[in-house]
Formats: structure tokens, sequence, C-alpha cells
């Protein structure tokens, strides 16, 4: 086959230019295989779930309002020469290293102590000292600001440092021991950002919180948690009602506020349950409802003045429901009512059950104790009682709480044994009574240690004065008083006893003869 040349020229072209195109994808395959091709990598690992809520902008909002609290007052001056003695360490074993340990954490010494205090011989023991510190945090505009009555209960001198670090003297507007809530002003400064008051009857158990203050001295400190119980009762005072949360809250938070995710108050940090002295997730809040009520009174005139019923009350217990034939083991059973106490001018009687207060029901001694507190002295509200059975209203002009609770005033003799007095037996009860002596009652002599009686709290020397309302001044009216509830029925009495000038209801089982 003959090909034209230029044909063959042409073929010629093309066919070097295939040879040089495999040779390059040749070299290009040789060097892949010689240095191997770069991995491709996966995507890192993401998971779209729901994401925990921040507190950042609720924090950021709030912090400027919360304050450190420093308090001092003048201490006693110490001796010049710094003996051990002198300074109150007599008592201490003979123990070098636990002497230091003492002088330093107290502030003695030249190391200083937790607030940094020195001991400076000679001069300057007249200055105020450091004593306390804790939080709080601006109400107002103008400088009120709000803390804890323990935290200041012991000052002449107050400091406030602000979040940003400014100090600014205080002064102390008033106190209310009972609820553990005080209130200080600082004068100049500017305008103060402060915040709200929440409605915690809106916050629920499992809503987020935020506790902002002072921990340890540190400064500013935000922890977070949840509302973890309410209606907490831990023996503080009288007008008990906390809000119990888990946020971590120690030393030095006493007085901080606790945030909703709102940034309004629902709480004030007051106390921790610890047995070892640091947070274990365990704190309780005064209500904002309670403070802000409290904090308007401190405002207004440096006080609080709550009405006072004059009662002596004590909880229905099941026992004692069951002895008066009641329901529930709601309300208020009234122990004695006080001489000089409007309640027993309107006619309320020991043994009465006090149920509702102006048409709000009265679950217990406790929450009487808040409503009517939460009165002004001089109102007059309605009190319905169940007396024999029966539910009656009687209408109460309250007086003014004393400084001190009143107590109720009994005879003392009535509690002496007469001299030649006959002791009786009340086998049933378990108990050996006598006739009092210049009064009403029986007195009890000996009580069974394994009798219900016992068990109940009846101790000798107490004296019976009722039992069911019925006066008993013998066993046969004992003896009555039981056969009459055993025929309504009832499998329980109620026995009015009498001891160091208080009086107090205990249920007792009917015997059997």
């Amino acid at each position: 086959m003959n090909i034209a040349p230029n044909s063959y020229s042409s073929t010629r072209k093309r066919l070097m230019a295939a040879v040089a195109s495999l040779a390059v994808v040749g070299a290009i395959g040789a060097g892949a295989l010689a240095t191997g091709t770069a991995p491709v990598l996966a995507d890192a690992v993401r998971v779209q779930a729901p994401q925990m809520p921040s507190f950042a902008d609720v924090v950021e909002h709030v912090s400027p309002a919360v304050v450190s609290v420093k308090v001092k007052a003048k201490v006693q001056p110490t001796a010049d020469d710094g003996s051990d003695d002198q300074n109150g360490f007599d008592n201490l074993p003979d123990n070098p290293q636990l002497r230091r340990f003492f002088k330093e954490f107290r502030g003695f010494g030249d190391q200083g102590g937790q607030f940094g205090m020195r001991h400076h011989r000679n001069h300057g023991n007249d200055e105020p000292r450091p004593v306390a510190q804790g939080s709080g945090f601006f109400i107002s505009e103008d400088g009120y600001l709000v803390t804890n009555n323990h935290v200041v209960s012991e000052g002449s001198n107050y400091t406030v440092v602000t979040s940003d670090g400014k100090e600014l003297d205080a002064k102390l507007v008033g106190a209310d021991p009972r609820t553990d809530l005080a209130v200080l002003k600082v004068d100049g400064g500017g305008k103060f950002t402060y915040v709200d008051f929440a409605d915690d009857s809106k916050i629920r158990i499992g809503d987020w919180v935020v506790a902002v203050g002072n921990p340890f001295g540190l400064g500013g400190t935000v922890t977070a948690g949840i509302v973890s119980a309410r209606g907490r009762d831990i023996g503080a005072g009288p007008y008990d009602d906390f809000i119990q949360i888990d946020a971590s809250v120690n030393r030095g938070n006493s007085g901080g506020p606790t945030f909703d995710l709102n940034g309004q108050v629902i709480g004030i940090n007051t106390a921790i349950f610890s047995p070892s002295g640091g947070s274990v997730g365990i704190a309780f809040d005064i209500p904002a409802s309670t403070a802000k009520q409290v904090v308007e009174d401190l405002m207004k005139s440096g006080t609080v003045q709550r009405g006072w019923l004059g009662v002596e009350i004590q909880p229905v217990t099941s026992d004692i429901a069951e002895s008066l034939n009641l329901k529930s083991q709601k309300g208020a059973l009234v122990s004695s009512a006080q001489d000089a106490g409007p309640g027993k001018k309107a006619g309320i009687t020991a043994g009465d059950v006090i149920t509702q207060v102006d048409g709000k029901d009265v679950d217990s001694p406790k929450e009487l104790a808040r409503m009517i507190g939460a009165y002004p002295p001089g109102k007059s509200v309605d009190v319905t009682v169940l007396r024999d059975g029966k539910s009656q209203t009687v209408k109460v002009d309250l007086g003014t709480l004393p400084a001190s609770d009143k107590q109720a005033s009994n005879n003392d003799s009535s509690k002496q044994q007469a001299p030649d007095a006959k002791a009786d037996t009340l086998a049933d009860l378990g108990l050996t009574v006598t006739k009092a002596d210049k009064g009403k009652g029986l007195v009890v002599t000996d009580v069974d240690p394994d009798s219900a009686a016992a068990d109940r709290g009846i101790q000798p020397g107490d004296v019976i004065t009722t039992i069911n309302a019925a006066e008993v001044n013998s066993t046969d009216d004992v003896s009555k008083a039981m056969a009459d509830a055993a025929k309504a029925g009832r499998k329980a009495v109620l026995m009015q006893i009498s001891r160091d000038d208080t009086n107090r209801f205990v249920a007792l089982p009917v015997g059997k003869g």
C-alpha cells in the first residue's frame, strides 16, 4: 500500500503525539505510585442536639446590681505584749502549731487573717475591724440595697463593693431579725443598676435559677441550678417558708440574690445545709414575696410592724384530729389564749382549731403565724374556728406583735402536789395523779415508761387541766371523759397539759376500762 508523502507526514505526527501523551500519563502514574496519594479526610463529628441554656445574657445584665458587703465593728483592744494569754488563747492546749493556726485564722499576729487583718499594737485599736462579709443587691436607682440581717447585725460600719471594684460607704436603714433581712443605703456614687423582685408564686420546682454573690470573699461569682423544693421549714424563725435550690451557695453568698431567667430576684440566699461546712447542693432562699413586703416596711420606717393575735398554737396531729373527730390535720390548735391578747378578747379559747383567716385556709401553725404577721396592727380580721365540732367566726382587732412573744400565765402553785394528797392511778393511761394544791387540775406524779402517755411526752409535774374541753379535778372526771369519748365512737381524747407556764394538747387513746 502506497501512502502519499503528505499523508505519511501527517500520520507520523499524529502517532508521535499519541506516544508523547502516553509517556506523560505513564510518568504521572509512576509518580503517584512512588509517592502515594494524599488521603481524603472525613468530616469531624458534629451532633445536632438540644443545647443547655446559657446564662450569659442574664448574668451580663444583673451582675452590676450585685455587690459585696463588708462589715466592720470596733473590737476590744488587746494588750501590748502580744502574749497568748492576753490574746485570749490561754485556754488552748499547749500546742505551738494549734496556737499559730488560731492566731492566723482570727487575724492576730503579723501574717493577717481571713480578711487580711493585722494586729496593730498601741495605735489603731479604736479603728473598726472586719467582722463579717456577705453579699447584697441594689433594689433602687438611688442606692437602696438588700442583704441578710445576720450579715450586718454585729457591725457599725458598712462598705459595699460594686462589680467594677468601687468601694462605697453605706448606712443601715433597718433590719428584721425574724425574717433575717436588712436594708442598707449608699449615698452618692451616681445612679445604680438595680433589679426587681419576681412573682415567686409562679416559680415551679425544676425551674432554672442563677445565684450571684461573694462566696468566701472571692468577689462576684455566678452559680446555676434548679429550684429543688418550696415551703421549707428549717427552724430558722417563726416565718420559715424557704425556697430550696441546688445552685452552689457558700459562706459569703448570704444576702445575695437568686435570679430567674428573666433576671428577676426569686429569693435571697440565707442558709445552707452542709455537714461539711461547704456547699452540698442544698441552699435556702427567702422568697421574693416575703422579702418585698419586709423591705418596703424597712425603707419606710426602719422597722416592721406585725399583727398579733395573742394565742399559743400547736399542730393538729393525726391523734389530735382523731380525738376532735376532725376530717383532716389542717389548721392550728390553740393551746392557750393570752390574757392581754386580742384573741382572748374576741372569744378565742384553748381547744379551738383555727381553720381560716379572712376566708383563707390555714394549713398549719406556721402558715397562721405568717398570715397574721402580714397584717398591720389594728387590722380587723375574721378568724374561723372549730369548737365542739362546729365552725364559727369571730372578728379580731389585731394588736402589735411584742418584741418578745408573751407567754400565758399560769398559777405555779397549781403544779405543786398537796403535802397530804392521795395519789390515784389511771391504769389505762399509764398515769399516777393527785389533786393540785391551790389550783384546778390533776398533777402527774408518775408515768409508766411503756405507756402512750410517755410516748407523747407527758412527764411528772405536768398538770392535766381539761380532757375534751371539760375540766378535770379528780380521776372520776377523767373516767367520765374517757367513757363519753368511747360512747361517741372516738378512739382518742384530747388532754390539755400545763407545764412551765405554757399549755399544750396531747391526744391519748381511749382506755379499755
